[in-house]
């Protein structure tokens, strides 16, 4: 059958953590930077959308493109992979040194390649520098704003809002990994991860390489966001909001309830087949 149980999802799930933590560094890195630049593609596809008054709605439904492609590509993306490698490490299967140096290269990976995109982008509704970008390049400036300064001016309060939306928002995205898993056709997967994506950029959520694509971009924009502001108020708490929902929302809860329990299932019938065969054992011995 074409649908993938939830037991036999994360077993799958855990098989790709595994070949994850085999990549060499080049791997790791070029696979980060394509992950980056599709997803800042696909940003801005929801971008150009609101900036041709469609609404916004019309944005998310299209955003998931970038994702589904990175995933289908086999592409790195560290908000993807803050669950499923800690699935592994929860199993003994995985240690914290592999996994901490997977997160490190494919995180620096979705920088470059993002920035790599917000350049090009810039480049190309300015035509080089000549314009502001029009209606669109002022969506980027005040997205780019709104990201960084409205938290700032709420001080310590803005700072968390910043890590919820950041938990809110790759607990979806997460689970979009995940779900990539529940098909063995390429429209099952896509339909899968298509929606768990879409329903966090229609609520505006924060996603840490989504902002490393936008927040440059907008600077580049003219937003008046230095890059100490992007980091100290966005990238910082956002990145930690979505490395606690991949670790504690998704990994762990459904590390518990499906491979836990299945675990434990195992070991109590291999128990009754070893007190089960000692009869048998006697009963043909005399």
């Amino acid at each position: 059958m074409d649908c993938v149980k939830p037991n036999e999802m994360i077993a799958e799930a855990l098989k790709v953590a595994a070949k994850k933590m085999d990549l060499s560094v080049r791997d790791l890195l070029l696979r980060g930077i394509l992950a980056g630049a599709l997803l800042g593609y696909a940003t801005s596809l929801a971008f150009i959308v609101v900036s041709q008054g469609l609404p916004p709605i019309v944005g998310a439904i299209l955003f998931p493109a970038g994702f589904v492609m990175l995933v289908l590509l086999g592409m790195e993306l560290a908000t993807g992979n803050f669950a499923l490698l800690p699935l592994g490490a929860m199993t003994g299967e995985l240690g914290m040194s592999g996994i901490l140096r997977n997160w490190g290269w494919v995180y620096l990976g979705n920088l470059l390649g993002s920035v790599l995109y917000a350049v090009l982008f810039y480049v190309a509704i300015t035509n080089w520098g000549t314009s502001d970008g029009g209606a669109l390049g002022e969506l980027v400036r005040q997205a780019a704003q709104k990201k960084t300064v409205a938290y700032m001016a709420m001080g310590t309060k803005g700072w968390m809002t910043a890590v919820v939306k950041g938990i809110l928002c790759n607990w979806m995205v997460t689970l979009g990994a995940v779900l990539a898993l529940a098909s063995r056709s390429t429209i099952g997967k896509i339909v899968a991860m298509w929606l768990p994506i879409m329903t966090f950029f229609a609520h505006g959520y924060e996603h840490s390489i989504v902002n490393m694509y936008v927040i440059p971009a907008g600077m580049l924009l003219g937003a008046p966001v230095s890059i100490g502001k992007w980091w100290l108020w966005n990238q910082i708490p956002v990145t930690v909001g979505n490395i606690v929902a991949g670790v504690v929302l998704t990994a762990w809860v459904l590390y518990a309830t499906y491979h836990a329990k299945l675990s434990a299932r195992e070991e109590t019938m291999e128990s009754s087949n070893v007190g089960s065969a000692f009869p048998a054992e006697a009963a043909r011995i005399a």
